[in-house]
């Protein structure tokens, strides 16, 4: 292995998975620890998996391929497709959250097709929320605190056509303690009645947040605003948090 050409040992390691490069190989000796911590070997892996970035743009490869490959939606049960679990009730106002089937009575087709159901709320406030733990999703400590990677989140939502509402969007990230860090909170949203129905995306994209970061609280929710008995508040779906490359 000694006299092969770097170029050909790259080649090489490069079919080994990542971990093992890292927890394994690097320890080797001293030039397979530069190649490993060298950013020729993860533009290789990342060209091999299709993870792709403007090269002027890239300062770590290492973590932009841990971040490419671990990339996913962190909000369980985003739609509603397992009932309520994973979300918990802050409010639950008037009669409460219900899940319904798309389009629902006069509401429309999501989007996509892939969206079939979403939460619903009643004519008092109804509030849930979900906490992501970074580290149990495999984001590690020195990773959140020095890369500090992108985290976007996105919620959508609707009206019925019959139906005034309201909706809120209210995320926060947290230290070990729970101390608030970052907190992105929207405006009180109003849907008229007699509005057309259309979902509605509402995105943004925490950055530059600091070193401590361990949680992530997603929180949304609405009401109607003609206080009708049942489910003609404001309907949510397809809720996401990812952690970006």
């Amino acid at each position: 292995m000694e006299s092969l050409p770097e170029a050909v040992l790259i080649q090489i390691l490069a079919s080994i998975p990542a971990v093992e490069l890292v927890l394994v190989c690097r320890l080797v000796c001293c030039q397979w620890k530069n190649l490993v911590d060298g950013a020729e070997l993860w533009i290789l892996k990342c060209q091999q998996e299709g993870f792709t970035r403007a090269e002027a743009d890239a300062e770590n490869w290492q973590n932009f391929y841990f971040l490419s490959k671990k990339k996913k939606n962190l909000i369980k049960n985003p739609c509603g497709e397992e009932d309520f679990e994973h979300w918990g009730e802050v409010e639950n106002g008037g009669d409460g959250w219900k899940i319904e089937e798309l389009p629902g009575d006069f509401g429309k087709e999501f989007p996509s097709e892939e969206v079939h159901k979403y939460f619903v709320t009643s004519y008092e406030w109804c509030r849930k929320a979900q906490v992501i733990d970074f580290r149990a999703e495999g984001y590690w400590e020195e990773l959140m605190d020095t890369t500090q990677p992108k985290i976007t989140v996105r919620d959508w939502y609707a009206g019925r056509r019959d139906a005034g509402c309201l909706y809120e969007l209210c995320v926060k990230l947290l230290s070990e303690n729970e101390d608030v860090l970052a907190e992105y909170k929207s405006e009180t949203v109003t849907i008229p009645q007699d509005n057309d129905a259309s979902w509605t995306e509402i995105s943004h994209t925490f950055s530059s947040y600091g070193p401590g970061v361990r949680f992530v609280r997603f929180e949304h929710g609405g009401q109607d605003t003609l206080f009708w008995k049942g489910w003609y508040g404001v309907r949510v779906t397809n809720s996401s948090v990812t952690v970006e490359p």
